[in-house]
């Protein structure tokens, strides 16, 4: 971009918004404009395809699997365990509430799902490539054909003996990857809501048949599906507005570039790491839309089973918490990485407990929050 550009980008006027003005995801106008550029939209991503397919899979063991130790397998899981605990705290804390067989599914995704995401963001990132990621998904192929290569692939494995999880999330999740090599920039939040679904939204359809649907559940199995995608984006564009300025330090701005603008900020902002008052007003409105996503996720996590709703809800509110504490540090996001200090992790259980026995019967509510 010219220095001419840029400057003219920065020295837009900011604006006030409402809760109204907030863009969620894009309108009818936006998804023809996004189709002409080539940006897959949330209607070709087959998610109600991915629901009907996992909903039909009665026995999971439909395909020849390879028979495990009981020692190799429990090993296997414990890495898993070990790793979720040392780098997802918040999240491993939500496990420990689950029942045995359903945390030891969760750690397995986990581990998959950090092991795709440091294909571009790990140690050896720089090597990464286009066939990389090729290889990387024949692999995903043959696990669910029941044939991993290493202990944390078999965990995974066995996971999808015992669940019905279906292939396309993981695929898309590789996806995901292919865009962090090739974008470093989002025009607007309609690009940047695909980013999310492919990168986090997705473990929402992949652990919906973890967590299970209660039986008494009034409301269409598509819609809990659909509020495992909201958390999955609120947490999302939460992890966004936690690490902007460590992104900034390897040249990522995981921020929709119009609305930079429109409030007279831009990239040169974020990489100064200057707090100004154009930047609070901006994050205003970006956690104002993380916490529409929660919002939208809630009438899913009550209608989950009840040995699941305690943890889903813990870190649905620990999530929250993260965006509080983007405030409490007075918005500055750049210099400063919001914690949740244990304490006041600890002190959330109890409330998520007590929401969680909570099974609202009304169909109304949902029917508000659409997103698409």
């Amino acid at each position: 971009m010219s220095g001419s550009n840029r400057k003219a980008r920065c020295s837009g006027r900011g604006f006030s918004v409402t809760r109204s003005d907030i863009t969620v995801a894009p309108n009818p106008k936006q998804r023809r404009q996004l189709s002409k550029q080539g940006v897959p939209l949330t209607h070709d991503l087959h998610v109600q395809e991915v629901v009907h397919r996992q909903s039909q899979i009665i026995n999971p063991c439909t395909k020849p699997k390879l028979q495990f130790h009981p020692t190799f397998l429990n090993d296997s899981y414990e890495m898993c365990r070990n790793i979720c605990a040392e780098y997802a705290k918040t999240f491993y804390l939500g496990t420990l509430l689950m029942t045995e067989e359903r945390q030891k599914a969760i750690w397995a995704i986990y581990v998959w799902c950090r092991r795709t995401d440091e294909l571009v963001d790990g140690p050896n990132a720089a090597y990464m490539s286009s066939s990389v990621l090729d290889r990387w998904e024949d692999r995903l192929e043959d696990i669910f054909n029941g044939h991993p290569y290493d202990m944390l692939d078999a965990a995974l494995t066995d996971t999808l003996s015992k669940f019905p999880l279906d292939i396309k999330p993981f695929r898309d999740m590789i996806q995901g990857m292919r865009m962090d090599t090739r974008k470093s920039r989002y025009n607007n939040f309609q690009e940047l809501y695909l980013y999310c679904y492919y990168v986090a939204g997705t473990v929402g359809l992949m652990t919906v048949p973890i967590m299970g649907i209660a039986q008494e559940s009034v409301i269409p199995v598509q819609s809990v599906y659909d509020a495992a995608l909201y958390l999955g984006i609120g947490n999302q564009l939460t992890n966004i507005l936690r690490d902007v300025g460590e992104d900034a330090l390897r040249g990522r701005v995981y921020l929709p570039q119009d609305e930079l603008a429109q409030f007279g900020l831009c990239d040169k902002d974020v990489f100064s790491r200057n707090v100004t008052e154009r930047w609070r007003k901006f994050m205003k409105h970006q956690i104002t839309r993380a916490r529409i996503y929660f919002n939208r996720a809630e009438e899913g996590v009550s209608q989950l089973e009840k040995a699941s709703r305690w943890p889903v809800w813990s870190s649905l509110i620990l999530y929250r918490k993260i965006l509080d504490a983007i405030e409490d540090n007075d918005y500055d996001n750049l210099t400063k990485r919001a914690h949740v200090g244990r304490a006041n992790k600890i002190f959330t259980l109890p409330l998520a407990y007590t929401r969680s026995l909570s099974n609202r019967k009304t169909k109304s509510r949902l029917s508000l929050i659409r997103l698409i």
